[in-house]
């Protein structure tokens, strides 16, 4: 039997094809937990492949948080500088025209200019308090090239706390290999997660 026009329509490509957004890339992956990691978590841990995908991360992250606070800060500048600039009430009263639109419009900008220079600073730092704590307690995964985990070595930046005896304790067991580090040997480094260009 023949199908009409419409019908073919219902059953075209365009019509019967759902699309879907490609999934976003996992920003952390599996690796073997290190001798010195707590075995409780089990064998494996979750790092960051690099510690420039860490820091892009981070840039990311507070980027995003600062952004979503000063939208919400527009919001309340916008409340704040429309009541302070509406016409005193008791204006009514005596009989007064009410407050010229331009006059009112130049008061709101200024209100909301003020407003949204003093917010900025509250909402960087608001966004370091939140970033912080979870990017300082990452993990970051340490190998070379070919994805070989890196033994520790005496001096080495990705360190724990002390990296001398972490240094020892690896020449005394040859076995002992490290596989991950924290981003806060990167952030007590002094180095800013925003220095990276990439």
């Amino acid at each position: 039997m023949a199908m009409s026009g419409s019908e073919l329509e219902d059953f075209s490509a365009s019509s019967t094809v759902i699309t879907f957004d490609h999934p976003l890339p996992l920003l952390r992956g599996p690796i073997p937990a290190s001798p010195s990691d707590d075995p409780s978590i089990g064998p494996f841990v979750l790092s960051f492949k690099d510690d420039r995908s860490w820091r892009l991360a981070y840039r990311a992250t507070e980027s995003k948080i600062i952004e979503q606070c000063e939208a919400g800060v527009r919001i309340g500048c916008a409340i704040s500088a429309s009541a302070k600039c509406k016409p005193p009430w008791w204006k009514t009263l005596f009989g007064a025209n009410t407050m010229d639109l331009n006059e009112r419009e130049q008061c709101e900008e200024r209100e909301m200019a003020a407003c949204l220079a003093a917010s900025k600073k509250s909402c960087i730092q608001f966004a370091r308090e939140k970033c912080l704590p979870a990017f300082r307690d990452a993990r970051i995964a340490m190998a070379d090239q070919k994805g070989i985990p890196k033994r520790m070595f005496r001096g080495s930046p990705h360190s724990d706390s002390d990296p001398t005896s972490a240094a020892n304790s690896s020449e005394s067991d040859p076995d002992r290999v490290v596989t991950n580090y924290r981003g806060s040997v990167l952030l007590g480094s002094g180095s800013n997660p925003k220095d990276s260009k990439n």
